[in-house]
């Protein structure tokens, strides 16, 4: 199996009610644990890459990598670009290779994220790629404000209007999510999250799904998001499986052989918690 587009596998999670993991990798290791926990379970998987990590690892190299893992894939795999924060850099990504790019204009106005959304849409549409962008602004969990303050959520009178006029193909949303580590749990908006879906028939991403109640990530995917960003906690499941190891052996030639059983037990329960209804990918 090779590729699948994003949009693809996101329309399909919308329609049997369930959630796909996007995890953020940086190298060979991270990518091929999350497609092997993705066969495991018999569910799709999006790999992501964010552009921060450029200074250690080239687009390309990302993108030729997962293409390659992907083409062996018993699962559909999907291959996306995280947060370019402006044209040059989603348009970096479709030129590295990536299938599907976000464009996050979420810090504009209204009318220039639909200004820039909208630039990196007609690009994107010669060369078949997908596009997300963000309605909303999804700060850091570090600030309290960032993801309790109303002010910053989405607001779904403004959504079908966004969607409208920059026909992106999922959207990201802020109902009380934040990126990387929260100070304190965070309280999602469930019924914003409804009024959202009302508004839009595109597939709906939750950005800073680290740490977030179990509880909480269910009732969001049965009220309609598709689609769940995993990079801090992800990181930190690697950390942790690591650290025993390191410690403990006299030759570490085998650390990432050993991690490797503790990093599929965390994703693999992230794919069961997605997956509420219990859809499997024999399923159509």
């Amino acid at each position: 199996m090779s590729l699948t587009s994003v949009k693809e596998i996101l329309q399909h999670a919308s329609k049997h009610v369930y959630a796909v993991p996007a995890f953020n990798i940086f190298n060979y290791e991270s990518a091929m644990w999350a497609i092997k926990a993705a066969e495991k379970v018999r569910m799709p998987v999006i790999i992501q890459f964010f552009p921060g990590y450029t200074i250690h690892v080239s687009m390309r190299v990302i993108v030729d990598t997962v293409k390659d893992l992907a083409r062996n894939a018993r699962v559909p795999v999907g291959l996306h670009l995280d947060h370019a924060r402006d044209f040059e850099t989603a348009i970096a990504g479709i030129a590295a290779g990536f299938s599907s790019v976000m464009i996050d204009g979420s810090a504009l106005s209204f009318e220039d994220n639909v200004a820039l959304t909208s630039q990196v849409r007609r690009v994107a549409t010669v060369f078949g790629i997908d596009v997300e962008a963000e309605l909303g602004h999804v700060g850091s969990g570090s600030k309290l404000d960032d993801f309790t303050n109303p002010n910053n959520y989405t607001d779904p009178k403004e959504v079908k209007r966004f969607v409208e006029l920059t026909d992106v193909d999922s959207l990201a949303i802020a109902v009380g999510n934040g990126h990387g580590h929260y100070l304190t749990a965070p309280v999602l908006d469930f019924e914003r999250i409804s009024a959202i879906k009302a508004e839009t028939d595109i597939p709906l991403v939750m950005h800073g799904g680290s740490d977030i109640p179990d509880e909480q990530i269910r009732e969001s995917v049965i009220r309609g998001m598709s689609k769940f960003n995993i990079a801090t906690e992800y990181g930190c499941a690697m950390y942790k499986a690591q650290e025993p190891v390191v410690a403990q052996q006299d030759s570490h030639f085998g650390v990432l052989h050993a991690m490797e059983e503790k990093v599929l037990e965390y994703l693999t329960a992230k794919f069961e918690l997605l997956n509420p209804n219990g859809y499997r990918g024999d399923e159509k």
